[in-house]
């Protein structure tokens, strides 16, 4: 080997072995054990369609595998993802047309996992609806009462929700519609431009990710939509330095989780899709 070559292979080495040290949570694909396979439910074989961002998007390589892989290895589901990192729910209207196009009525469910990048972003929140006082018709006399409207609009947080979720109803009326929560958030940063502190501080709106969650929540409850909630019950909580073990890196992305953190969430999900039916259509 000359001296050129020798030269060059050291410096990849060194570059790796930098690389390996830099603060990565060495977190390899999860192996799924048969114990936690269950394959004889109703899901199985199920069409389930993911709308999210980069917690769902294959193209974010803070995981080797994603939550819907693993819920299809525990399962037996055949995924269909249409997600972006970095999309807001105006975005999630997209990948619901994106879906509608690709997919038609072939889906049997459908999930919406989103949320964390509006509250990064200072969405407004916005309201659901708007009231006037008008008269209608009860029992035969005319009375004026309150009566609400839907705001539908791509610039606030609920208008975004009931955007999407009035698509979904009216396109899929007999298919599954389930709504996930974002996660708890801690300090991120990709580049000297994208830093990220943690939930502890406000947005630029002086809200927290629990105003966001809470609104989602609300929204799925106006649009009889169940809700697995993820914030509150998948127990990943990265301001704690002992659960970085379930996140991407330790000093510069404790947002995104690994395999350790997708797996965990997979065993939620798995666990609320035995209360709910897969689809209802006939």
């Amino acid at each position: 080997m000359n001296l050129k070559k020798s030269i060059i292979l050291a410096a990849i080495t060194v570059t790796m072995a930098a690389n390996a040290h830099e603060g990565h949570t060495h977190a390899p694909e999860v192996e799924v054990p048969s114990t936690d396979i269950n394959l004889s439910t109703p899901w199985q074989g199920k069409h389930v369609a993911f709308l999210g961002d980069s917690m769902t998007d294959p193209k974010n390589k803070s995981t080797k595998r994603h939550y819907w892989w693993y819920l299809e290895k525990l399962t037996g589901i055949e995924p269909h993802v249409f997600a972006r990192s970095g999309y807001q729910w105006d975005g999630i209207y997209k990948k619901a047309e994106e879906m509608n196009a690709a997919l038609g009525d072939s889906v049997d469910v459908i999930f919406i996992w989103a949320g964390t990048n509006d509250y990064n972003h200072n969405i407004h929140v916005g309201r659901f609806y708007t009231e006037t006082i008008d008269s209608v018709n009860h029992n035969g006399k005319m009375e004026l009462r309150k009566h609400r409207t839907f705001e539908m609009n791509d610039t606030t947080f609920a208008g975004n929700i009931n955007r999407v979720l009035s698509y979904l109803k009216h396109n899929y009326p007999d298919k599954q519609i389930i709504i996930m929560t974002p996660i708890h958030r801690a300090y991120a940063k990709f580049n000297d431009h994208n830093v990220q502190p943690d939930e502890n501080w406000s947005n630029g709106q002086g809200l927290y990710i629990e105003d966001y969650v809470k609104t989602l929540r609300e929204g799925a409850m106006y649009w009889s939509v169940p809700v697995i909630d993820l914030f509150s019950e998948s127990g990943l909580y990265p301001l704690e330095e002992n659960h970085s073990q379930y996140f991407h890196h330790s000093e510069t992305d404790l947002l995104h989780p690994n395999d350790n953190g997708h797996y965990r969430i997979a065993r939620l999900i798995q666990a609320r899709l035995s209360s709910l039916p897969p689809a209802f259509n006939r």
